[in-house]
């Protein structure tokens, strides 16, 4: 008789207004609250080993910071360091970790009674799982130009876009926990850039609504937890959008990305919806153990060439003055030509390599690979088809945060991921064979 437990636990950590916000280029302080921010945990046990997984509203935490938080939450809950796995959904409308004292403790006391309200809500559960899709909700954000040039979100009806650069990853992917009196837990997992609302209000963006969708259809009976995928070059933006498609959408001037909270809520049902038509179906799967493991991989810098730095030190001059008009860009090429001048005036003197630590917590069949910071969507692709599990769940901005991972086709065409990324031509290839080792190391 399997011995597997699960429970769930939610904790708020909405900051306070006038906390710093993350997600762009430019200063932004909370002015107001949209919607509450969430962490939402699943423990889970098989009698000798319990992992806790975590999906928290925030951008980012880099990895120092994380690795602090983790220690806090393993010890504070009696669980090994390597059991504790923390992944962001990476709202652009959350809080700036590591800006405010006040708030990171707050939000890893937070993270660890998420923890602790889990392991103490476990009952004995059995487990399905099931696929839907998503339509029309991820678009791939690059794009090849007339003029021969790769750029990324060109804006809604650019007569000189060609073509775009890949297709997204529309599966979501669904863990259903069916518990002895208690409600079920349902896992979420899609691939997309919660970067829908903009402004200075605070929001956990489309993730919330994809919970309250799901929670609502279900009148209550059901906890659930969405975890992002790999979406580090894809967005919420249709650039051949027409009619219908722009309701609830502006156009934000700084880098000619449409955004809108309706749209974010649209954004919400769409993947609950697919999240419910398979909810009833999902496949029984039999779970004998929990298992867990982390690994590091060294990876080269991208350092600049010395005959780039003197644009490079101009450009950031006058970006850390707040003189961005005088650079002449504008719109997503301003931020790219911006976002790969701070990579190189911060890389100039190195370091030569950097440390990666992949995550993995598996529950019989179904794994969880997490990644610190935000891979392209092939990359989640490749682990998913390498792993030998029966569903893997890629997950970006977990245990950590350390930028983009392009593919190497990125990095010869150019575009803003590449051209701002920290790590050489191959780290998404690398990471990728990295994460299928891994899972493999705790099958």
């Amino acid at each position: 008789m399997s011995m597997f437990k699960a429970g769930f636990a939610r904790c708020d950590i909405t900051p306070p207004l006038g906390t710093p916000i993350s997600g762009y280029f430019m200063e932004r302080f909370a002015s107001g609250i949209l919607d509450k921010l969430e962490a939402n945990a699943v423990a889970v046990s098989d009698g000798e080993r319990t992992a806790v997984i975590i999906s928290a509203d925030i951008l980012n935490i880099q990895t120092p910071i994380m690795n602090k938080f983790i220690e806090k939450i393993a010890s504070d809950n009696a669980l090994p360091f390597e059991s504790i796995y923390v992944a962001c959904t990476h709202t652009h409308t959350g809080p700036k970790i590591g800006a405010s004292q006040l708030y990171d403790d707050f939000l890893v006391s937070r993270l660890s009674d998420a923890a602790k309200l889990a392991i103490a809500d476990m009952c004995p559960a059995s487990v399905g799982i099931g696929r839907g899709e998503a339509k029309k909700v991820s678009f791939v954000r690059r794009y090849r130009m007339k003029d021969g040039k790769i750029r990324t979100n060109p804006g809604v009806g650019n007569p000189d876009i060609v073509n775009s650069i890949g297709l997204p990853d529309e599966t979501v992917q669904v863990v259903r926990f069916v518990r002895e009196g208690k409600d079920d837990i349902l896992i979420i997992n899609f691939q997309v850039h919660p970067d829908t609302i903009g402004g200075d209000f605070i929001s956990a963006d489309y993730p919330r609504f994809v919970r309250e969708t799901v929670e609502n259809a279900l009148c209550g009976k059901v906890k659930t937890v969405y975890f992002n995928g790999t979406q580090g070059d894809t967005n919420h933006v249709n650039v051949y959008a027409v009619k219908g498609d722009l309701n609830g959408l502006n156009t934000d001037s700084f880098d000619d990305v449409a955004r809108g909270y309706e749209h974010s809520q649209h954004m919400g049902r769409a993947i609950g919806a697919a999240a419910l038509s398979v909810y009833a179906k999902c496949d029984p799967v039999e779970v004998d153990k929990v298992s867990f493991g982390r690994s590091v991989l060294k990876v080269p810098s991208n350092m600049p060439k010395a005959e780039d730095m003197p644009l490079a030190y101009e450009y950031a001059k006058l970006h850390n003055e707040g003189r961005d008009k005088d650079i002449p860009y504008k719109g997503m090429e301003l931020v790219t030509v911006v976002a790969e001048a701070l990579r190189m005036t911060k890389l100039e003197h190195g370091p030569e390599a950097f440390d990666l630590g992949l995550s993995a917590v598996a529950f019989g069949p179904v794994a969880f690979l997490g990644i610190p910071g935000e891979p392209f969507t092939q990359v989640g692709r490749l682990i998913k088809s390498g792993s030998p599990f029966e569903m893997t769940i890629p997950t970006c901005l977990t245990n950590g945060s350390e930028g983009y991972y392009p593919m190497q086709e990125a990095y010869d065409e150019g575009g803003y991921e590449a051209r701002s990324s920290r790590f050489k031509a191959g780290i998404a290839e690398r990471i990728a064979k990295g994460g299928v080792e891994l899972l493999k190391s705790i099958y």
